[in-house]
């Protein structure tokens, strides 16, 4: 199965505030870019799940 480029959205908590992010996520559907980013912002910010909230995926534009 060949990997897309998704485009993830949505906050995580810094401190005491909540935070936007936008981040590009290589990954063969929607679910498993949702699950890599709570895998790459719990293991670069030491966060719980609870604390990064995905507003939405969507294919990201080539250029």
């Amino acid at each position: 199965m060949t990997e897309q480029k998704y485009e993830v959205k949505g906050t995580f908590l810094m401190g005491e505030d909540w935070v936007p992010y936008t981040k590009v996520i290589a990954a063969p559907n929607e679910n498993q870019a949702r699950e890599r980013t709570f895998a790459v912002f719990g293991s670069k910010h030491n966060l719980k799940r609870r604390y990064i909230k995905v507003d939405g995926v969507s294919l990201a534009k080539t250029e």
